[in-house]
């Protein structure tokens, strides 16, 4: 059996307001003995690929400053020589608030590089359970920003909601647009997409709708018009933002900020005479 190891680890955590004592965790940091060399002269980081979770409870962090700290951190852990001491001293001047470190915890280990995958794993990936209330609560928040406005304009009662994509596609189709008005004989469709925590979603809307659209026309005799309401200010240069984005283009799905709602609202109470 090989020997153990005495590690040590700490964790970086993102900490938008001090006063609400909200954080994510969003990187990971083990020092102990290397392979063959002596105590202290291992320091290694992980930093989480998956910023879901910052702009979860900061819409407005800056996650390309963040990925920048792993570039500084690994050359202060390079030049402290896995030394405790001088590694946190060196954390806690080059960060404001923003960023803070845990504290330490031990651990044994055989290898200090497997041990460090398992620590990131067990702390910066989420589970399944928690992207998915993440992922709905994003979507709620959307949907939340999309009912304020039509409500403000007082059109929201009028409209129907949850429509049943089932209904002109076919049985079995889970999805349901969020609401809808129908003036001049095109049905308006508006339904609520997270592109930040739920790429996958844009490709469920994206396969439906031309069923839907056709469904309804044959259905209803009416045209249809999808307006996928997203987050403001969505970094279109991330590959899979940029890809969701593409896949609605595709599919003819109109998309619009939750910002533009007031003029999405206020066209709906003008097109509906009120």
């Amino acid at each position: 059996m090989a020997e153990l190891k005495q590690c040590e680890f700490f964790l970086l955590r993102y900490v938008p307001d001090e006063v609400k004592d909200e954080f994510v965790n969003i990187g990971v940091v083990l020092m102990g003995p290397s392979v063959g060399g002596a105590p202290g002269s291992y320091a290694d980081l992980r930093l989480t690929k998956d910023w879901s979770r910052v702009r979860c409870v900061d819409p407005a962090a800056d996650i390309e400053m963040l990925e920048a700290m792993e570039a500084e951190i690994r050359e202060q852990l390079a030049s402290s020589d896995g030394r405790r001491e001088i590694i946190l001293k060196k954390l806690d001047d080059s960060f404001s608030n923003l960023v803070q470190v845990s504290g330490t915890k031990a651990c044994l280990t055989e290898s200090p590089q497997e041990e460090i995958e398992s620590l990131a794993k067990m702390y910066l990936e989420s589970s399944r359970r928690e992207k998915r209330a993440r992922d709905a609560g994003a979507r709620t928040r959307i949907l939340s920003r999309m009912r304020e406005a039509f409500q403000q304009e007082g059109v929201w009662d009028l409209m129907p909601k949850k429509i049943k994509a089932s209904d002109y596609t076919g049985t079995g189709d889970p999805l349901k647009i969020d609401c809808g008005y129908q003036p001049n004989g095109v049905l308006m469709l508006f339904h609520a997409v997270s592109l930040e925590t739920d790429v996958d979603s844009a490709k469920v809307l994206a396969y439906s709708y031309p069923l839907l659209r056709e469904g309804i026309l044959r259905k209803d005799n009416a045209k249809a018009e999808l307006t996928a309401i997203l987050e403001d200010k969505l970094d279109r240069a991330d590959e899979q933002i940029g890809f969701a984005i593409e896949t609605l283009e595709k599919s003819s799905i109109k998309m619009a900020s939750i910002a533009e709602m007031g003029r999405i609202a206020e066209a709906a109470r003008r097109e509906m005479r009120l």
